[in-house]
């Protein structure tokens, strides 16, 4: 009977955010182990389609880098980085797009529909969702907040920034109860095709949408401090102080570029997680203290 109860309360605690968030846009950015481990995947599938069956709106927008450089090892192409960047020259770009707007995309979308959901995929080509130009060693190094290495001007090949996403795409989608699958690829006016990080095109689309949420799943458990204590609620002010300290650094900097990119937008909260918890998504959005680290504008 105790362990019974144990389940209503959990109902109940989740009743408030529920009727809070019904109808509000919630932009998942699935990345890391959460998207490589099959256990981790099932759990990431169920999450959003609770989501969407108790009245949210989820739209997922995906990476997939270590897929990519394992097809890029398959075919012996060397993968090439700068400052952290794959050099995208036009035929690892075709991988590139092979592989994350064909097999990870549609992977997505079938785990999704097995559950219940109504899921389709995109990539920024479609509906011209995302424009797109070329990501230069000074744009980089402005999401990074450090100063670009070398020539400020130079490029990393097909690789992108975002310019503007079209909303109305995505929105009719939801109006017809899909759940919108990204991967980021975008175009420029040229109809030339661009790799872009996945962390900004997220921040990118939430900030579009108006989201309520942004939620960054990653492979740590949060934001720590500088005495290395996990950081459970942050203000952006707080959040910029810290990466001006070098407290966050690395590859923690891009996803608080897109947390931050999505607050300037209009999106209420954005939240960094540990993607390798079960049920990260749920316990984050549905518990009064969360698992991770929530992002206040």
């Amino acid at each position: 009977m105790n362990r019974l109860i144990k389940k209503v309360n959990v109902l109940v605690e989740a009743l408030p955010y529920i009727r809070t968030f019904a109808g509000k846009t919630v932009v998942i950015k699935y990345g890391g182990k959460a998207m490589t481990e099959d256990s981790l995947k099932e759990k990431f599938a169920l999450d959003v389609v609770l989501l969407k069956y108790v009245g949210l709106n989820p739209v997922i927008v995906h990476g997939g880098g270590p897929q990519i450089d394992l097809m890029l090892d398959r075919l012996g192409i060397e993968a090439k980085f700068r400052q952290g960047v794959r050099i995208t020259d036009r035929s690892t770009m075709e991988i590139v797009e092979m592989v994350l707007g064909g097999k990870i995309n549609k992977e997505i979308i079938a785990l999704l529909n097995q559950h219940g959901a109504k899921a389709i995929g995109l990539t920024g080509k479609d509906g011209n969702l995302i424009f797109a130009k070329a990501l230069t060693a000074k744009s980089w190094a402005a999401s990074l907040c450090t100063d670009p290495d070398g020539d400020p001007d130079e490029d990393f090949g097909l690789v992108g920034e975002v310019q503007s996403v079209n909303p109305n795409v995505l929105m009719r989608l939801q109006q017809e109860n899909f759940i919108p699958v990204i991967a980021p690829i975008g175009t420029d006016r040229d109809g030339n095709t661009y790799n872009i990080n996945a962390d900004l095109v997220a921040g990118a689309v939430a900030a579009a949408l108006k989201a309520e949420k942004l939620l960054v799943l990653t492979d740590v458990k949060g934001i720590r401090n500088d005495k290395g204590r996990h950081v459970s609620t942050l203000t952006r002010k707080d959040m910029q102080r810290m990466v001006k300290k070098g407290t966050i650094s690395a590859g923690m900097l891009p996803k608080v570029h897109s947390c931050l990119m999505a607050l300037d937008g209009g999106v209420r909260k954005a939240h960094i997680i540990d993607g390798r918890m079960p049920h990260a998504i749920l316990l984050e959005v549905f518990t009064d203290k969360g698992i991770g680290t929530e992002i206040l504008s």
